[in-house]
């Protein structure tokens, strides 16, 4: 039978051979039943409110009733310490969802902590989307099969050796990604915000570091997180690890000792602990003394329908936005590494300015950004921006010593060749946005975000500080000359050094982003 589907191949010819093919590996890759997965919710907060957590933050939390507590993580190591604080201090329950978790040494070092939490009877929900996740395949499947966790893959792709095979048969779906990320414990405490898990997003290696934001809260906001958790749990698009993969076989595959040597020892993780816990801002954690920012804050999110395009109007996170947030009177300020304005946002910001808000933008440079492709949807739209009187700055790639040198905090931040990863935006002096949530395309129509807007003029002046202090070491600043040239300014300690092209890039990278600003892609970036 199969010889003789080969012959009818090739007697109707190349193009349309190549066109059933992929009909048949379309339908080799459908997705499978969902009957049979269990159903789950988050802690009930009564039962949450007993835990050790609870107990930690139930008088803060009473005496500021329907406002959430808010601390800021724009310091790499504070924000790995917090997550390793929730993990050991959960009692109940951990839901944990993620868009990419490396297999690098933070990495392991998470997964150590979510399987040593499960040891000690904690229920673990572990979501992540299926994008990036075959090289932890293997610590996946040892962790599934313990009794306290469930791995659960967002729109996974059933062809398990190839990714490329799953775009080409399902692109509609498979360019559909689950952005969100948070981290909750025993639905009293969160982390939510940009950082994915792994080296670059905590400064543990010796690659790339991402300047990024989170947010670690408590109150009632925990409980939108925890809710929303549970819904992208049981969308359509949340498959259990063992309903698309055969585990049984890769458990033969991934020995005991392999995993093993996959994953840290107990010992090592609180050793690492430990060692960050000697410079971090964390310990107050444990005691309760940790100075929240108490805050009217209000969940925005993607319903997870829009993981199959089935989200519409109030279910998507930008009505959210316009709808909490309004629209600006005199100032914003927004930070975006993966900034696509598209002609209709450049026309909305340049209306803004127009209309007398100040508007001012952080970006990665060319040099900076880790897809340069995404630059280029970018770059297209600076000279109108700028002529409107907005103000770019451009983050550069820093020194590994980070500058300057005699600020730590700063060099923690962004040093070790930083690119920006932060998604962040102030309006008016009163309002934060803090998430997942990029300026672009995607973002808007494609991968599900998730995010706080905090009604807080301290943490507006914050970020406001961050533009007037910080960034000057850290950025370039976008000109145009009166010809109408965009120049950059890079300010240092006691000079400043004027640069005519894109600073610390090659004539062939310019010219690649250039040709790739003619097509029309930003619908994709």
């Amino acid at each position: 039978m199969k010889g003789t589907h080969c012959v009818r191949l090739l007697k109707i010819g190349p193009f349309a051979s190549l066109a059933l093919i992929l009909l048949w590996l379309s339908g080799c890759a459908s997705l499978p039943s969902l009957e049979g997965r269990s159903e789950s919710t988050a802690l009930h907060l009564q039962d949450a409110r007993q835990t050790q957590l609870g107990d930690t933050f139930r008088p803060q939390v009473d005496l500021h009733p329907g406002k959430s507590g808010i601390y800021p993580l724009d310091d790499a190591w504070d924000a790995f310490a917090a997550r390793l604080l929730l993990a050991e201090r959960a009692e109940k329950t951990l839901d944990v969802q993620y868009y990419i978790w490396r297999n690098d040494k933070t990495g392991r070092l998470m997964l150590s902590a979510l399987l040593d939490a499960a040891d000690r009877g904690v229920r673990v929900r572990f979501l992540l989307d299926d994008l990036n996740s075959r090289p932890l395949e293997g610590v996946l499947f040892h962790l599934h099969a313990h009794p306290n966790i469930e791995v659960r893959l967002f729109n996974p792709f059933m062809q398990r050796n190839s990714r490329i095979w799953g775009f080409i048969t399902d692109f509609d779906r498979a360019n559909r990604r689950m952005h969100n990320k948070s981290f909750t414990a025993d639905n009293q405490a969160t982390i939510v915000g940009g950082r994915n898990i792994g080296d670059g997003y905590f400064g543990t290696g010796d690659g790339l570091l991402f300047a990024d934001l989170d947010v670690l809260a408590i109150g009632p906001v925990v409980q939108e997180v925890s809710l929303d958790f549970d819904h992208f749990w049981a969308s359509q698009s949340a498959y259990p690890l063992d309903f698309v993969a055969d585990v049984s076989a890769k458990r033969e595959r991934y020995a005991p000792q392999s995993i093993a040597a996959m994953m840290s020892s107990q010992e090592e993780v609180y050793e690492y602990l430990n060692s960050v816990m000697d410079t971090s801002h964390m310990q107050a954690l444990l005691d309760g003394s940790m100075p929240f920012e108490w805050a009217n804050t209000i969940m925005v999110s993607d319903d997870p329908g829009k993981g199959l395009g089935h989200a519409h109007g109030g279910q998507l996170i930008t009505h959210q936005l316009r709808k909490v947030i309004g629209e600006p009177e005199h100032y914003f300020e927004l930070v975006s590494p993966y900034f696509v304005p598209t002609r209709a946002g450049t026309e909305a910001l340049i209306e803004y300015a127009e209309r007398g808000v100040e508007i001012t933008i952080l970006t990665n440079s060319l040099a900076a950004t880790d897809v340069a492709i995404v630059h280029a949807g970018y770059a297209k739209w600076r000279k109108p921006l700028l002529e409107a009187g907005i103000r770019i700055f451009e983050m550069r790639r820093l020194p590994t010593n980070g500058e300057p040198e005699s600020d730590e905090r700063l060099a923690r931040f962004g040093s070790g060749a930083a690119s920006l990863h932060a998604k962040t935006f102030a309006i008016d002096g009163e309002r934060v946005f803090v998430g997942s949530f990029n300026f672009d395309p995607r973002s808007v129509a494609l991968n599900t975000e998730l995010g706080f807007v905090i009604e807080s003029e301290r943490l507006a002046q914050r970020i406001d500080d961050t533009f007037s202090e910080r960034m000057p070491y850290m950025t370039y600043e976008l000109k145009l000359s009166s010809s109408g040239r965009i120049y950059w300014l890079e300010r240092n300690p006691g000079e400043v050094i004027r640069h005519d092209v894109d600073p610390n890039t090659t004539l062939f990278k310019r010219a690649s982003v250039r040709v790739l600003s003619w097509l029309p892609i930003d619908w994709l970036l």
